[in-house]
């Protein structure tokens, strides 16, 4: 079975570590799977949410388009592509906004955040808070469920949005399926040992705390990044605590087994935080400068990027375009003239030599079709127990001038009544539209052909 994996980056600032180890780099390990199948984007709707810099937002754009292909993201093997491109994004994100509960989106941890910290600070509740804040789940979920991805690649602030889409794909799914499953039901997926690392002050790596080390910045800027890392007070000497020590956090994300090992060892036998600084400088030198310069070659020609990234969204649309047009059909935003096209034909079809037709089934029970001039079973009716009886429901219905026909309860099927009693039932129809089309095209009565 193939596996859909979805993630994306929100386009606000320059990439920096965190995001490499935490999201990039085992999106692009997932993404060599033979079993995988990869959709990366460049979250720009989101960005509108935290930034109202048009220049950072365009570089920012710029910077993440140019660090998944520096770091070994294969376009021919993936889906690659800017949010912003497939307009069918914002389009699904009203369909599912219109049935997202206020108070499940009430709960999200970004919004109630920013509550609490008005009313800490004496302000209105949502003092300064947007509708883009507030239906960020959304959007996400909207990102998610537009290409019914399985697993979504997230840090653990962010589960709770995934399980968000979930909920209002469910809810999508019980109001309009009827009986269909539009969307998939993805899951959270978390790698364990790098999803989240520590910035130079402790704290979450994030342009948001301004404590990040820029992925592919120079060899002088990364050094200077890396001797802001906050560290204890003990001596060169002195035994010091990896597994409390941020810079072997970050250490610990990019070496190996055997290399994270014996920096342990040296820095329990009192190895000094300046060599240890070092070390970590080395090693991400090391890890990074092959791509730190297909990084820049990259950002010096703008014009194939734009080409690579329209090229991902018409492949993503492939996809979209289709969907959303079934998603549209399914919440009743049809065609007029389609449907009139439709009812059109299948009255023509109807209406020429119906008739009936009587048989037996073979547990002796007696039935009777209403075939269209073609063949197509209109009508079939309930079992009756006396083939006089099924002959006379017949007759009297060929005497109507029009069928009491009405919609199931499953709508997508219509029933026939005679005599307060249901005689009659019609297939069962893809969905409510095209059996809307076919209750309106039954043909008139009068004796058709038996």
């Amino acid at each position: 079975m193939t596996t859909r994996i979805l993630t994306g980056i929100t386009t606000t600032g320059t990439p920096h570590l965190g995001n490499y180890a935490g999201a990039i780099r085992p999106a692009i390990v997932a993404s060599r799977q033979s079993d995988a199948d990869s959709f990366y984007f460049l979250a720009d709707y989101h960005a509108l949410i935290k930034c109202d810099d048009p220049l950072r937002i365009q570089r920012s754009r710029l910077e993440i388009a140019a660090t998944w292909l520096a770091a070994g993201l294969d376009v021919d093997r993936v889906t690659f592509y800017r949010q912003s491109d497939i307009p069918e994004i914002p389009e699904l994100t009203w369909l599912l906004t219109c049935v997202a509960g206020k108070g499940l989106l009430n709960r999200a941890h970004a919004y109630k955040a920013s509550v609490d910290k008005n009313v800490e600070a004496g302000e209105d509740p949502d003092a300064g808070i947007t509708m883009g804040l507030f239906s960020y789940p959304v959007l996400m979920a909207a990102d998610i469920l537009m290409f019914n991805a399985h697993q979504v690649p997230v840090g653990r602030d962010q589960i709770q949005h995934v399980e968000m889409a979930r909920d209002i794909g469910q809810r999508f799914n019980h109001l309009f399926g009827q009986g269909k499953e539009f969307f998939v039901m993805p899951e959270a997926l978390i790698e364990e040992s790098v999803a989240t690392l520590p910035g130079l002050d402790g704290r979450k790596m994030s342009k948001s705390y301004d404590n990040t080390i820029p992925l592919f910045s120079n060899a002088k800027e990364m050094k200077d990044a890396i001797s802001r890392i906050v560290t204890d007070s003990r001596l060169p000497g002195e035994a010091k605590d990896p597994d409390n020590s941020h810079l072997f956090t970050l250490y610990q994300a990019f070496a190996s087994k055997a290399q994270s090992d014996e920096f342990r060892a040296d820095l329990l036998q009192g190895l000094g935080w300046g060599d240890a600084k070092q070390r970590l400088f080395q090693l991400l030198d090391s890890e990074l400068g092959e791509a730190r310069e297909n990084y820049h070659r990259l950002i010096e020609r703008p014009a194939d990027l734009e080409d690579i990234l329209l090229a991902g969204a018409q492949k993503a649309r492939r996809i979209a375009t289709p969907f959303l047009g079934e998603l549209r059909e399914a919440v009743g935003l049809r065609s007029f003239r389609e449907t009139t096209q439709t009812v059109a034909a299948t009255k023509k079809k109807a209406s020429k030599g119906a008739r009936f037709v009587s048989f037996r089934e073979d547990d002796g029970s007696f039935r009777f079709r209403l075939l269209a001039a073609d063949g197509e079973q209109l009508l079939l009716s309930e079992p009756f127990t006396d083939g006089k009886a099924a002959g006379a429901v017949m007759k009297t219905l060929q005497q109507l001038d029009k069928l009491d026909a009405r919609p199931a309860s499953n709508q997508r099927q219509f029933d026939v009544w005679l005599d307060n009693r249901i005689v009659a039932k019609s297939p069962i129809y893809d969905t409510n539209g095209v059996m809307i089309s076919a209750l309106l095209t039954l043909p008139q009565m009068k004796n058709p052909q038996d």
